[in-house]
């Protein structure tokens, strides 16, 4: 999939963990880890303003595009 997430990333440069993350956003932990591992099929803008706001970050800090290599 040629959108990567790197929530861990900016997490551990914040020294936040899943835990307190998903309380101060109000997510559960399970779905959490669904956007922190790339699964998730989509997010909610307002669910993408709170990990902002918790984070201090930008979007652009969490979700990147990379394209697919041409074969």
């Amino acid at each position: 999939m040629p959108i990567i997430v790197n929530l861990d990333v900016v997490m551990a440069q914040r020294k936040i963990s899943s835990g307190e993350l998903a309380e101060k956003i109000g997510i559960s932990q399970a779905n959490l880890s669904i956007l922190k591992t790339g699964k998730a099929k989509a997010v909610r803008f307002s669910t993408l303003e709170a990990i902002c706001e918790a984070l201090a970050c930008q979007p652009g800090d969490i979700l990147e595009y990379r394209a697919p290599p041409k074969a």
